[in-house]
């Protein structure tokens, strides 16, 4: 039997009214299983620690290590190559090196060498998300030697350098002044 439109609107706030008490009722329900099973629990110290991985563009937080362009042409020959090319140049992955000074063209090419402004900011991507089967996996040694070796892959050190925190942290990148600062004090 078709409802007319009278009949429609003044059923809209019942069934409102309905559906409402129906989501406090999954609350209360998710309320007592977060008290059942102790969800929730604050964090310890040493949890946050584990987590509180971030590292800065200016290097704040870079941890202690060190890795050599040789040695991540080992691993990247062995945990990246399969993505991003022998050489940097993208495949099921992104392209990670060339590019520099094609930023300004109708097509440019942003890499790690064309567009990333600050080298730690390398380390940290690569620390917490690859190798894409495995993230964190790698030690703080194995990301410095990574990083070294594709920033090599773009020209921006040599072969025969050791990458450690300081290194990163005085590295001026070739798009260093391709973006606006950020005025936040906590940030810097």
């Amino acid at each position: 039997m078709p409802v007319s439109k009278k009949t429609h609107h003044a059923l809209l706030p019942i069934l409102l009214g309905f559906a409402i008490s129906l989501c406090g009722a999954g609350f209360t329900a998710f309320a007592d299983t977060v008290k059942k099973y102790d969800l929730g629990t604050p964090a310890t110290q040493a949890q946050i620690e584990g987590w509180n991985i971030d590292v800065f563009a200016n290097g704040r937080n870079l941890p202690d290590g060190s890795g050599t362009v040789m040695a991540g042409r080992d691993i990247y020959n062995q945990q990246c190559l399969s993505c991003h090319g022998a050489k940097g140049e993208g495949g099921i992955g992104n392209r990670l090196a060339g590019g520099i000074g094609t930023l300004a063209d109708d097509k440019p090419i942003k890499t790690v060498g064309s567009y990333w402004p600050y080298a730690p900011t390398l380390f940290d991507y690569i620390r917490r998300t690859m190798p894409m089967t495995a993230p964190q996996s790698l030690t703080n040694d194995q990301v410095y030697a990574v990083t070294g070796y594709v920033l090599f892959l773009n020209g921006l050190v040599k072969e025969d350098v050791t990458i450690k925190a300081k290194t990163l942290a005085n590295l001026a990148m070739p798009n260093r002044d391709g973006f606006v600062p950020d005025p936040r004090p906590d940030v810097k």
